[in-house]
């Protein structure tokens, strides 16, 4: 493993800042205190920043020895956002909020970009030209924060070719990556279907129309969409996750409310499944005399990595940990809202292993040290490589010879 020696020399020092954004996390939008903490590092390493983008993000801007002047830049990317749970580790740099715990690890992401950050605030190491653009970003747990950071207007004020993302992945062995060009994470949408029908007494279900069998049919109906519906080969799931209905046992409800989700590796197959969705809700209803209230709601869109930037990920990894450390990224039906930037720009989203929680020697949790889960906690021991990986990735593609 080549890991470059002043961030494993600075590793310890970026790791005290991870634990003191673990023991303060904020949730998407409310993170005040976090955007200080990075600006604050940011500054004291003299590396220009600008704030404000997506209400709290934060942008590190490094020149390159020419000033930047080539126009070549790229982004790097980190999400410093929390989630809503209760932590159960009890180690001295546990959430001091409760409700709120960086259980997905973006206290790490944001570590390992200001390892790189630190690296890059020397001048000597700035061998470079063109322009790193370090990305912190607000509010990915839902928020879509990267969304807002474009609509503030990242790309038109800090013009960059390409930009690349990076996530923990816990069950990976330490010391190794995984990237794979195309779909590698889901879109992320939720549905509200209320079936209107006619209230009765449950002796006299003759004299009201029952919704709830109504919405057993569809939630029947729905699975027919992804074994009938799609080709086989395409990958979607529905899941009816909430049924509301009733407020006594002898009375059949006016109505009854389900919720769910949808999840597709690609926009078309996204819009037959809405499409279809939609006509077996009315027409089921119709069927049954009733009528429903049908809402779908597109969180984020499918995380597809472009082939050039994803290969040439794979080939710095492989500079770094060697062929063998560097896998094929198996999709997940997980959602991550970078789809959002590599909407706009080429890119690559890549994990890095998080290993199996051994880390954690005292005071975690009873529960797996995996992602959302309450006895999670980042591996310190990824910072020098996230690092090294994040430095040799800016230089390397600005390095390439220009189109």
């Amino acid at each position: 493993m080549k890991v470059i020696d002043s961030i494993v020399a600075d590793a310890a020092a970026i790791a005290s800042v991870r634990r003191d954004i673990h023991a303060h996390p904020e949730l998407c939008f409310q993170e005040v205190r976090t955007a200080d903490v990075i600006a604050a590092q940011l500054t004291e390493w003299g590396i220009p920043i600008h704030r404000g983008l997506g209400t709290t993000g934060v942008v590190g801007i490094v020149h390159g020895r020419d000033g930047g002047k080539s126009g070549r830049a790229v982004g790097l990317r980190a999400d410093i956002d929390a989630l809503p749970m209760q932590e159960f580790n009890t180690f001295e740099h546990a959430s001091r909020h409760a409700g709120k715990m960086h259980a997905c690890g973006h206290d790490g992401h944001t570590a390992m970009l200001l390892a790189a950050a630190k690296y890059f605030s020397q001048p000597a190491h700035r061998d470079f030209d063109g322009t790193v653009y370090l990305i912190f970003q607000p509010a990915e747990e839902g928020g879509g924060g990267a969304r807002e950071m474009i609509k503030d207007g990242l790309f038109e004020q800090f013009p960059m070719q390409a930009v690349f993302g990076m996530h923990n992945w816990p069950g990976l062995p330490v010391g190794s990556f995984a990237v794979s060009a195309g779909p590698v994470m889901a879109s992320s949408n939720e549905f509200k279907i209320t079936i209107r029908g006619k209230g009765a007494h449950g002796a006299m279900p003759h004299l009201g129309i029952d919704p709830v069998p109504v919405a057993c049919q569809m939630v029947q109906a729905f699975q027919n969409i992804i074994s009938r519906n799609k080709k086989p080969v395409e990958a979607g799931v529905i899941s009816v996750t909430m049924i509301h209905a009733g407020e006594a046992t002898n009375v059949v409800p006016d109505s009854c409310e389900l919720q769910g989700t949808v999840r597709t590796f690609s926009l078309e197959l996204l819009d037959l499944i809405e499409r279809r969705m939609r006509q077996v809700a009315e027409h089921t209803c119709a069927a049954f005399e009733a009528t429903c209230e049908f809402e779908f709601v597109r969180n984020y869109p499918p995380t597809v990595n472009s082939p050039a930037e994803a290969a040439f990920a794979a080939q710095v990894m492989a500079g770094i940990v060697g062929d063998s450390g560097v896998r094929a990224q198996e999709p997940t039906m997980g959602a991550e809202d970078f789809a959002f930037m590599l909407q706009a720009k080429p890119g690559a989203y890549v994990f890095i292993g998080n290993g199996e929680g051994d880390h954690r020697a005292v005071g975690h949790g009873g529960g797996p040290c995996t992602l959302h889960n309450p006895s999670y906690d980042f591996n310190d021991d990824l910072i020098p490589l996230g690092g090294t990986y994040w430095v040799e990735l800016a230089r390397q593609w600005l390095a390439q010879p220009t189109a």
